[in-house]
């Protein structure tokens, strides 16, 4: 028998080396770490001058983070992207690494609605001055980034809630063209079915908690970057602030990512299918823009290569109490917010408040629809129920 030559205290805190050869798992390792050691003080002397994305620290990340970040960034043709903790913190990271004092930004007026929060209080008090535009009207954004020097031009495409298509190289061309970096939350679309990189976009931000996660359990959002440049300012921003994500979570985004091809191609067909029948049944417009009299269909078809599981019907003139209503017969559905998981959810809402020069009537609800993946008949039984009561004098 070996003897073994470490006392009973240290062998408490430093276990024996366990061979790895001959296992080979399907499965991404879970590694958790905050101390991450080195071999010799040489080493550990020169870790700031390590590679970008080195291991320095368990806050920059571990390899079960690494290999998301790479997985993502394979995805969308990219240089290098960074986990973070949610969709939220994506956008306003990677704003945050990019604008300082003094600088415009220009933020479509149909975005994430708190990320409208964010750049009104929080870089407002930091100095940085944000207008909203409609990206649906280019001449209007091609006088803005002309009159004045804007560093950062935000968009969102789908539109939140209201879907609206915009023209994503025209506006990275106008963009370019006046110096501005471009940036772009694909969210809805995911690396699957857009690469916004790919149609002249500098940065793009997403939550993972959506179709990535896929089963409403977790809290992540990636950054993705064109180039090392802006990789490197934004690790250095979120270090600075301390931000970091679970190698758990993680882990569970890589899982879901094994299904999201099939669970997006299954979403999206019924979204289209559920639109079709809705428009041809329906007083009030549906919003999607699969439907060939959506607004910029073409530029939909041109740029993306089908859809996500997410629309929304408006209804208009239609009292809160008959919405309310309406909503509380569903059976199969659920009423809830974020979407992108197993189950089926709707969400009302009502957007006045949230835009600043696209119009919107405070009479006017909208209901965001996200297919999930129950029985599809009993899915469109609850959107028939649905609709009758709305339309009920």
């Amino acid at each position: 028998m070996r003897k073994n030559t470490r006392l009973d205290e240290t062998l408490c805190v430093i276990p024996p080396e366990t061979p790895l050869e001959g296992f080979a798992s399907l499965a991404i390792p879970v590694y958790r770490g905050s101390t991450i050691v080195f071999p010799d003080a040489a080493s550990y002397r020169g870790r700031a001058t390590r590679a970008p994305d080195g291991y320095t620290y368990g806050l920059s990340g571990t390899p079960t983070t690494r290999t998301l970040e790479r997985q993502l960034s394979a995805m969308h043709n990219a240089e290098r992207a960074i986990i973070v903790p949610s969709g939220q913190a994506a956008i306003s990271a990677a704003i945050l690494s990019v604008v300082k004092n003094g600088d415009l930004l220009l933020v479509t007026d149909n975005v994430y609605p708190p990320v409208k929060h964010f750049t009104r209080k929080i870089l407002g008090d930091l100095g940085i001055e944000t207008e909203f535009f409609d990206p649906t009207r280019l001449t209007e954004l091609e006088a803005r980034l002309r009159s004045r020097r804007t560093r950062l031009v935000w968009i969102e495409s789908p539109g939140s809630t209201t879907m609206e298509i915009c023209d994503i190289p025209a506006i990275a061309r106008l963009s370019k063209k006046n110096g501005a970096l471009l940036g772009c939350d694909n969210t809805w679309a995911t690396g699957l079915l857009c690469k916004p990189l790919d149609l002249g976009v500098d940065i793009v931000a997403e939550a993972l908690t959506k179709y990535v996660g896929g089963h409403s359990d977790i809290l992540l959002g990636v950054i993705i970057f064109r180039n090392m440049d802006l990789y490197q300012r934004a690790r250095l921003t979120l270090g600075s602030l301390g931000i970091g994500v679970s190698p758990d979570e993680c882990s569970l985004a890589l899982r879901g990512m094994q299904t999201m091809s099939l669970r997006l191609r299954h979403v999206g067909k019924l979204s289209e299918e559920f639109a079709h029948r809705l428009a041809q049944s329906w007083n009030f417009p549906v919003l999607h823009p699969f439907l060939p009299g959506f607004p910029n269909h073409d530029i939909w078809q041109r740029d993306f290569k089908g859809s996500s599981g997410v629309f929304s019907l408006q209804v208009d003139g239609v009292s809160s109490e008959r919405v309310n209503r309406a909503l509380d017969g569903l059976q199969t559905f659920a009423i809830g917010a974020s979407w992108g998981g197993t189950r089926s959810l709707v969400a009302p809402m009502i957007i006045a408040s949230d835009r600043d020069v696209m119009a919107s009537s405070a009479s006017t609800t909208y209901l965001r629809i996200s297919i999930g993946l129950e029985n599809i008949d009993q899915l469109w039984a609850d959107l028939e129920r649905l609709v009758k009561t709305l339309q009920c004098q």
